[in-house]
């Protein structure tokens, strides 16, 4: 198992298991900051920022889609890649619309999980996941 950890070659197993720690890691993460949004939301507590022009709860619920319902889609490696596009979205509005005018250490963090949603999108789930049991 060292061996082929610590080899310079390219195993598919650990391509395949290394996508499936990513990808839930990433969604657990990303579950930090959605699920206290989704418990504003089931609470009725809509104030929240809206910054292109939707509405406040509109915003609001549409960042609980993308950073709660579609953080367990990826967890679960179900429809991944379409739960990687609101995901991108949000990442994208977050560090360069509501983060656009801050310092880059504010802009960071939604940056870099818009790049590793990026990252995913492009390599899909992998085979552990939903996904390759369901629709192969």
């Amino acid at each position: 198992m060292l061996k082929k950890l610590l080899h310079t070659g390219n195993y598919k197993a650990n391509i395949d298991l290394s996508l499936l720690v990513f990808r839930a890691g990433l969604g657990m993460m990303m579950l930090t900051h959605g699920y206290p949004k989704f418990q504003r939301v089931l609470n009725g507590e809509f104030s929240f920022g809206d910054p292109l022009g939707l509405g406040v709860e509109a915003s609001l619920i549409l960042t609980v889609l993308a950073e709660f319902i579609c953080s367990i889609l990826l967890i679960l490696g179900l429809t991944t890649r379409y739960a990687l596009v609101p995901l991108i979205i949000t990442m994208a509005v977050a560090a360069f619309i509501v983060h656009g005018d801050d310092p880059f250490g504010t802009q960071e963090k939604s940056a870099l999980y818009l790049l590793c949603f990026s990252v995913l999108m492009i390599a899909g789930p992998g085979k552990h996941s939903l996904d390759k049991r369901l629709f192969n």
